[in-house]
């Protein structure tokens, strides 16, 4: 028989850095999971992604217990990485601050497919797009 589920949880952490201290704390500790025993396997599973933030859905179970499926890193934070830059622009209209080729893109959406939203390679590229234009980096017609 299957466990009893008393909540799911989504948080985003940087890779192999969680700790109990917040955020982690303040979002899981009212569910009453063990927050060493959550940062050990969610350290364990992303030690060998970088510096990568990777988001992860924390099922709680009403016996406290807890299972984790990990998803791929943010479409703004593989977009960072493309370009080499540490953050998006203050004025994304007036102020472009990269260029995205097509390429580039299309990597993106192809490695980000299985969490988005779309049904194919160009819907994604369009969903990875929009959040570059969004970011105020330029993208290749």
């Amino acid at each position: 028989m299957a466990k009893a589920i008393k909540s799911q949880v989504k948080i985003q952490l940087p890779a192999g850095k969680a700790n109990p201290a917040p955020p982690v704390g303040t979002v899981l500790g009212p569910h009453g999971i063990n927050l060493m025993e959550f940062c050990k396997q969610f350290n364990e599973a992303t030690r060998d992604k970088g510096d990568s933030v990777i988001p992860c859905i924390v099922t709680i179970y009403e016996d406290r217990s807890f299972s984790l499926v990990f998803k791929k890193p943010p479409v703004s934070d593989m977009i960072k990485k493309a370009i080499n830059i540490q953050k998006g622009s203050k004025d994304p209209l007036r102020e472009k601050i990269g260029k995205l080729s097509r390429i580039q893109v299309r990597q993106i959406a192809e490695a980000k497919m299985e969490d988005l939203n779309a049904l194919d390679i160009e819907a994604a590229s369009k969903i990875v797009a929009g959040t570059a234009r969004s970011m105020g980096i330029e993208v290749e017609k």
